[in-house]
């Protein structure tokens, strides 16, 4: 007797043999120990976040689960920001849920409900956001929300209604503070009966398929290019990265039409960093007004490290202006003396990325000077 799941299975297996090849050979191909280290890393971290999402999942009885933390190893990709937890549940747009949860001390929190357009894709639409400000609170900090297909009568609460192609929530959660801030409880009630748990031959081989084509979508992206020079060498997919070593590309905001699990309620704008160990990158730029920004180092698989590890990221809590009320970062593979520096942790070449929440306008590009270390300013101006 033949399986569907044995199949997908090996599948699976033939599927990540070949996904090494995205780091190792052809026009993408990284240089260095460290970045083809990080490659087999970021293998086994969109693993096991693909196989949460698709295997273990049960949109008739969901639970949250971790897909970014500033503490796990296993949970540094996609885009991460070491001030920040993401979590995740998969829904089912014909079923009716409430989430609820207490607030901590996020400087910003959401929930936002993404479609699929087809098993394991990634999503191109945005269903609906629920921000902090959008949501009452008890003297305990507790709220609620609910999500269907269709406003249930006599609720007048923040809903979201599911289009039929709704898949996922994803919430955000940004401390100023991810070492002491208490982080946002999120709980999730499916208010229809959950019906079978499927757990039988068809429906995993399934969920390995959706498993691989979403690890596929993922290794399409990265690794990221470092200083890309010819426009024909850019990713189709994903943000906009600067096509020049040590600079940014232009800031701008998501679309409601956005790909992957991009926030439709933040700017970005992404750059690169190639330095030597005597070179440092001044970055200045003019925060908008908006309730959190943050500067963060990546290598090139998108990922940062663990906030235990070293400042790699500042955000807008924390960083100290200029008189002018710009912001100057200085980045070096080391970590600097300035109020606002951070550190690559030895990486030498990789990306950056700035995010504002919730913007009064898209901000200014960047300002970025290479300087040598000792040239390296150590005060705010």
């Amino acid at each position: 007797m033949t399986y569907e799941s044995t199949a997908a299975w090996h599948e699976l297996l033939d599927g990540l043999r070949d996904l090494e090849g995205s780091f190792l050979t052809g026009d993408r191909a990284v240089s260095g120990e460290q970045a083809v280290a990080d490659g087999y890393r970021m293998l086994a971290t969109v693993l096991g976040v693909g196989l949460d999402t698709y295997l273990f999942s049960d949109p008739g009885r969901p639970v949250f689960s971790d897909i970014v933390t500033p503490f796990r190893r296993d949970r540094r990709w996609g885009g991460d920001n070491t001030d920040a937890y993401y979590s995740f549940i998969v829904i089912d747009p014909q079923r009716r849920y409430r989430i609820s949860g207490q607030r901590g001390d996020s400087a910003y929190f959401s929930a936002t409900v993404y479609n699929e357009p087809a098993p394991g894709a990634w999503s191109d639409k945005v269903i609906g956001v629920v921000k902090d400000e959008d949501l009452a609170f008890d003297a305990a900090g507790r709220f609620s929300f609910e999500l269907g297909p269709s406003r249930p009568e006599g609720y007048d609460g923040v809903f979201v209604e599911l289009a039929p192609d709704a898949a996922a929530v994803l919430t955000r959660d940004y401390q100023v503070d991810p070492l002491t801030g208490r982080r946002v409880q999120w709980e999730v009630e499916a208010l229809d009966e959950p019906g079978p748990l499927d757990r039988g031959d068809a429906g995993t081989a399934q969920a390995l398929r959706s498993t691989l084509t979403w690890l596929r979508t993922m290794f399409a992206i990265v690794p990221l290019a470092v200083g890309v020079r010819n426009d024909d060498e850019r990713h189709d997919l994903g943000h906009e990265i600067s096509q020049v070593a040590n600079d940014f590309a232009d800031p701008y905001q998501v679309p409601d039409f956005n790909f992957g699990w991009s926030a439709t309620d933040a700017c970005y704008s992404f750059g690169s960093f190639d330095l030597a160990e005597d070179e440092a990158l001044v970055v200045t730029h003019r925060p908008p007004e908006c309730r959190f920004w943050s500067l963060i180092v990546w290598n090139q698989y998108m990922a940062g490290r663990n906030v235990t590890d070293g400042r790699i990221s500042v955000n807008g809590g924390a960083a100290v202006p200029n008189a002018d009320g710009t912001v100057t970062t200085v980045i070096a593979r080391r970590q600097l003396d300035h109020p606002n520096a951070i550190t690559t942790l030895g990486l030498p070449r990789g990306n950056l990325a700035f995010r504002w929440f919730l913007v009064d306008r898209v901000p200014d590009r960047p300002v970025v000077s290479l300087v040598k270390i000792d040239e390296a300013p150590t005060a705010v101006l």
